[in-house]
């Protein structure tokens, strides 16, 4: 067979993203302070690109208002007519005292006499840092405080030291009871409980503190700490050969101190959370805000757009091509920001038109919505409305919400009526767990036979699993012992 070489044309289509497609697409799934680095950037790469700052936007008048506002001298040197720019500043006025005439001079960081918000700014000390400075201040000897900093540094969120007196002894070289010193030591410290190796001595430690009212308590932890453990009031009652009130009240006492004295310094800072999107209700009607405070505003530098369109001939090649491109990756960029804007717009509205019910009656009226719904109705693809969802948050009369909050799923309920969201199910359940008694409260069977007399069909497992995915204990665990 012989082999030959041909020539053939074929005409196909196929789907290529432009890089102005794929640069609209990254910037609608930014969050807020992700856009606003992703601004901050490209100002720095594109000379074409301006921030119009909000002094800027006021100190700008029209042509006419500066023609009726006559002219007031400013203080300082007149320049002389016919000079040059630069001739005509007196330099030695501006950099010398001439420029600071009628201005106090202050040390502070603002012209105010405030300190800039930056240097305000502090944090709270976790459990670590609290503990070394406690035994830094102790009149204790160098190889004692020593050991008690390895140990501060083996104790783990919750208080708890994870490192036994044996493992730290061989760590440090020193005897066991060098290190067991150390470790009553650290006991001592804020708060109360810290550096114990069980739930027990954590206990232990505490009661100690609380003097002669705890000497039933503490005889009960130190002697019978299994039957705290598990509430059995009346097991204590038997071994202890004591008035059953009496127990009742120690019991009562014990669950009064802290299991984990960690926490407090362990917690994460707040975190606070600006919203993309405000809702306001005005005469029945539910008006949809932007919020734009803190975003840059953009606009094509008119410097470079003069030099593209008057004395763009004067250039070398390289220049102008170099200009051209600048400045239509600056229109692109602007025209990318506004698109965002008006999709995140539709989104907000279309979720406004579908869950007007939990705006007006609170989460318990959250209706099933999918990614699907909200596209079909303005008319974009999922992975659009996917995209705006991540990472906006909108902020309404009941609080704030993410936007992928308002997209649940839904369960079947009885009669043909509408399927309820899982979120108002689980709203639901809290509230019927809120409303029992504490003496007898709900199993799980129970509560799925309650929603489904409200028509609502559901498993118990489900029931379990939506119980346990909001943090509610069992009803074995939710009893009060005593």
């Amino acid at each position: 067979m012989a082999l030959e070489l041909r020539q053939s044309l074929k005409l196909s289509q196929q789907l290529v993203m432009t890089p102005q497609l794929q640069q609209a697409i990254k910037l609608l799934q930014l969050s807020r302070l992700e856009l606003q680095q992703a601004v901050r950037e490209e100002l720095e790469v594109n000379p074409a690109l301006e921030d119009i700052g909000e002094e800027t936007a006021e100190e700008e008048t029209s042509p006419a208002a500066e023609a009726s506002t006559p002219s007031i001298p400013e203080e300082g040197p007149t320049p002389k007519e016919g000079d040059g720019l630069i001739d005509r500043v007196d330099w030695e006025y501006y950099f010398n005292q001439g420029s600071r005439d009628g201005r106090m001079q202050r040390d502070t960081d603002d012209e105010d006499g405030r300190p800039y918000y930056e240097n305000t700014l502090t944090r709270r000390p976790g459990l670590t840092e609290h503990l070394e400075t406690q035994l830094r201040l102790l009149d204790i000897s160098d190889a004692e405080r020593e050991t008690a900093l390895y140990l501060v540094g083996n104790i783990d969120e919750n208080g708890y030291l994870k490192t036994t007196a044996e493992e730290a002894a061989q760590a440090l070289s020193l005897p066991v009871e060098d290190v067991e010193r150390a470790i009553a030591r650290v006991q001592t410290l804020d708060p109360l409980g810290v550096g114990a190796r069980d739930l027990r001595e954590c206990l232990l430690i505490q009661a100690r503190e609380r003097g002669s009212a705890f000497e039933l308590p503490l005889r009960i932890l130190a002697d019978h700490f299994d039957l705290f453990s598990r509430g059995d009031v009346a097991g204590a009652v038997r071994r202890l050969k004591l008035p059953k009130e009496a127990v009742k009240e120690a019991f009562q006492r014990l669950v009064t101190l802290w299991p984990k004295p960690g926490r407090e310094y362990s917690g994460d800072d707040v975190q606070y959370i600006t919203p993309d999107v405000y809702l306001f209700k005005v005469d029945d009607q539910w008006v949809i805000t932007q919020n734009d405070d803190g975003q840059p505003r953009l606009r094509l530098s008119s410097y470079y757009r003069r030099l593209l369109t008057g004395d763009a001939e004067g250039l070398p090649k390289e220049d102008r091509e170099f200009l051209k491109q600048k400045v239509n990756a600056a229109l692109w960029f602007i025209k990318s920001i506004e698109q965002r804007k008006r999709t995140i717009y539709k989104v907000v509205e279309s979720i406004v038109k579908l869950q007007r019910d939990f705006l007006e009656k609170g989460p318990g009226h959250l209706r099933p919505l999918t990614l699907r719904d909200v596209a079909e109705d303005i008319e974009m693809h999922e992975s659009t409305v996917s995209r705006v969802t991540s990472g906006k948050y909108v902020g309404t009369p009941l609080g704030i919400f993410e936007l992928k909050y308002f997209f649940t799923s839904g369960l079947n309920r009885e009669g043909g009526e509408e399927d309820i969201a899982s979120k108002s199910v689980k709203e639901k359940i809290r509230e019927i767990i809120r409303a029992e008694g504490e003496s007898k409260p709900l199993s799980d069977q129970e509560l799925m036979r309650l929603l489904r007399n409200q028509g609502i069909r559901i498993a118990r497992r489900t029931v379990t699993k939506y119980r346990a995915a909001m943090g509610l204990l069992a009803s074995s665990r939710r009893r009060k012992q005593f």
